[in-house]
């Protein structure tokens, strides 16, 4: 508050004092104004406020109206949608129908494009259930796929069948080694009923070298076998793996078994076996070997490789289709292979064995190979058995040959002392095995662990000895002594000799050929000492070079 101005007189501060009651009563009155337009705005803003609520409250049935509206849209355009995609499917689904209803004859690919739309149709409407009519259509569509599926196996069937023909033999010649074709026949021949004639396997033992070249004639043109893959691909997927393999097996396997026929192969029992003359029956043993080589180098190679190219991506049906096709083929090559196993034996079978043997083995690795999985292991246990088979047999023929030698009563009269034909029959037989080396010796570890080397060794001496044995019974039918110690000079001389000029020597050792030379000069001495004692000759050496050199080698002692 201002210092008020003194006033000299009274009046003057009279007048100050309502001034300043003036101005306090403004002030007052303005406070009050303030006030009052104060709480008019508090009331202006509580009923504004009021209004508002009001308002909204008002408002919120229209906003919910608005929100379903907006709602419904959404669903309209949703639904919309979802009956595009559904009409489009039905007019895939109609498209797919005519061409299924056309057939797969015309245009394959086409038909198998629609098969698959027809598959991704029922999938669409099992994922989309709510559809009223989904029932109806998925029934209609299964339906639809199921006769699709029937005209599939129907034209895989006749695909199939129209490129499935046997391999006529001249072909399968031709995918021989040159050195492995047969020559034509002459009417003389044994087998009259054929004109390619194989070339005989006995001696023959390198054929089936690792770098010789076979090449599988092929069964079925390249072009056809992927629209048979995707035909089997189809069938698979629907299902009908069953039908797929039968189809396969009926059409494939009587072809399969018409080119072995055609090649000579027949099936013969072990009574056909028995009554067949010898020279007959080596004949067909040969062929065999040459048939056994040829099916499964050449015919049950390509039948693999249809199989694995027709059933890419099937492992399980691959094998189970090989399998049936060649189920009979095997067990016919087989059957003879054990009918001459189980046959009577006998020395010169022995040879013949050793080839089937011999065959069976340079095979095991691609039968092994061809015949893999389980659906084959009925077939490549056989195949192996056999192979056992004629191990077993020729080691017991080779016993046979062992006791026969030892045991031979033949009475063939050798009056002059020369060699006995047994002798020379034993020795040609023994070179001859010589032949067999690297089969005997693998025979040998079928049943025995050890060195084979020295097992052939110990067999040979054994048969030797055996020889020797018998030389020396069949010795003592001369009544003179001079001709039983000439007899066994002559006939292990001509043992000696053999040895020293064949690969047996290598096994039978110096030791051995040493040995029997000193036996020959026992036997020359004898002979001279009795000879000289009972003729006097004076040139001995002339009359024993004489006698001695009938077998084209001159002894001198």
């Amino acid at each position: 508050m201002g210092i008020l101005p003194r006033n000299r007189g009274g009046e003057g501060g009279i007048v100050a004092v309502d001034m300043l009651s003036e101005r306090a009563t403004m002030m007052r009155e303005s406070v009050q104004k303030s006030q009052s337009i104060t709480d008019n705005m508090v009331s202006i803003l509580g009923s504004f406020d009021h209004r508002l609520s009001a308002l909204e409250t008002a408002m919120r049935p229209t906003q919910i109206r608005t929100h379903a509206i907006r709602k419904a849209h959404e669903n309209i355009d949703r639904t919309l949608r979802a009956a595009d995609v559904i009409l489009s499917q039905f007019d895939l689904s109609r498209q797919a129908e005519a061409k299924i209803l056309k057939g797969p004859h015309e245009d394959l690919e086409s038909y198998l494009e629609a098969i698959e739309q027809l598959r991704n149709n029922i999938r669409f409407f099992n994922n989309n259930k709510s559809f009223k009519s989904s029932d109806g259509v998925l029934n209609n569509a299964n339906s639809l796929l199921a006769k699709a599926i029937s005209k599939l196996e129907d034209e895989f069937k006749q695909l199939l069948s129209s490129y499935s023909k046997p391999v006529e033999p001249e072909r399968l010649f031709e995918c021989l080694p040159t050195s492995m074709r047969p020559s034509t026949g002459s009417p003389g021949d044994q087998d009259s009923s054929s004109k390619n004639h194989l070339p005989s396997s006995h001696g023959e033992h390198n054929h089936g070298t690792d770098d010789t070249v076979y090449t599988p004639p092929t069964l079925i043109p390249p072009r056809i076998l992927p629209l048979l893959h995707d035909l089997s691909q189809q069938m698979v997927q629907a299902g009908h793996q069953q039908q797929l393999v039968k189809i396969y097996r009926d059409v494939r396997f009587h072809v399969l078994e018409e080119s072995l026929r055609k090649l000579g192969v027949e099936k013969l029992s072990k009574d056909d076996v028995q009554k067949m003359q010898w020279e007959v029956l080596e004949f067909k043993i040969g062929n065999w070997i040459h048939y056994m080589r040829i099916a499964v180098k050449l015919l049950f190679a390509a039948e693999r490789k249809v199989c694995d190219q027709m059933f890419e991506g099937f492992e399980q049906i691959k094998d189970q289709c090989f399998a049936d096709v060649t189920t009979g083929s095997v067990a016919m090559l087989l059957s003879f292979g054990d009918a001459i196993a189980k046959s009577k034996r006998s020395p010169e079978k022995l040879f013949v064995l050793l080839d089937m043997y011999e065959i069976m083995r340079e095979l095991h690795s691609e039968i092994e190979l061809l015949f893999r999985g389980k659906s084959c292991n009925e077939i490549r246990e056989s195949a192996f058995g056999l192979s056992k088979r004629l191990a077993q047999t020729a080691q017991e023929t080779f016993r046979d040959f062992e006791e026969a030698v030892e045991k031979d009563a033949t009475k063939t009269a050798v009056s002059d002392g020369t060699v006995h034909p047994l002798t020379s029959y034993v020795i040609n037989y023994v070179k001859f095995l010589f032949d067999y080396q690297s089969t005997l010796k693998q025979l040998f570890q079928e049943f025995e662990n050890g060195d084979s080397n020295s097992q052939l060794a110990a067999v040979t001496m054994r048969i030797m000895q055996a020889l020797q044995t018998n030389l020396d019974g069949k010795s003592k039918q001369y009544k003179d002594p001079s001709l039983t110690n000439l007899f066994l000079m002559n006939n292990i001389h001509y043992m000696v000799r053999s040895v020293r000029r064949s690969e047996a020597k290598d096994l039978l050792g110096d030791d051995w050929v040493q040995r029997h030379r000193r036996v020959v000069q026992q036997h020359a001495n004898q002979y001279k000492r009795i000879a000289w004692a009972k003729y006097y000759c004076r040139d001995f050496s002339c009359i024993c070079c004489s006698i001695c050199d009938v077998q084209t080698d001159h002894f001198t002692p």
